[in-house]
């Protein structure tokens, strides 16, 4: 189940990473390829969003309603607000590892890989990036089109039968949650 709290403390962790800036469209990769990332360790992404193809490449289409303020959430901007060059900064000037209490560890784990491995790349390079390696990414002409979680297990190179297996055990996650939220 999607949650502000936790999408606003993975941009948040992200952002402390670049002490405290960063170009949204560049977050928002990093964020998708953590996402992409925990489905091949996990089966389950970290954000629990919906994943969609855009013409500078794969979003998180609830982070990016939150990050273009399409969206209210006081969870966001507690963590989260604009800055310069369409950029965004970290709200908070420190944040230790209690902070984060919406992200296990296993969780901070790929956050710190991913800005291992793309932290240093412009935003730009990562459009290019996303373009070029990501399979499940379709150019969707403008628009966009829903990346189905069948097309990242198959992208990331399971079987037919493991991507299907997979996917519906996720989506069968993402019905109960949502019917655990109508409860609430």
């Amino acid at each position: 189940m999607f949650s502000d709290e936790k999408a606003a403390q993975i941009a948040a962790y992200l952002l402390s990473k670049s002490h405290g800036t960063m170009p949204y469209l560049k977050l928002m990769k990093l964020m998708y390829l953590a996402d992409r990332e925990a489905l091949l360790r996990f089966a389950h992404p970290i954000s629990d969003d919906a994943h969609y193809s855009m013409p500078f490449g794969p979003v998180l289409s609830n982070t990016l309603r939150l990050m273009r303020d399409e969206r209210q959430s006081d969870a966001w901007t507690a963590w989260v607000d604009w800055a310069p060059q369409h950029s965004l900064r970290l709200v908070r000037d420190a944040c230790s590892r209690q902070d984060f209490d919406e992200l296990p560890d296993a969780h901070l784990g790929v956050l710190d890989q991913i800005w291992e491995r793309f932290g240093h790349m412009s935003k730009w390079d990562l459009v290019e990036y996303t373009h070029k390696h990501i399979a499940e990414w379709e150019d969707p002409n403008g628009s966009s089109r829903r990346i189905q979680p069948h097309q990242q297990f198959r992208a990331l190179g399971m079987t037919q039968d493991d991507a299907a297996a997979r996917s519906a055990n996720l989506l069968e996650h993402s019905a109960l949650s949502a019917k655990l939220r109508e409860l609430q």
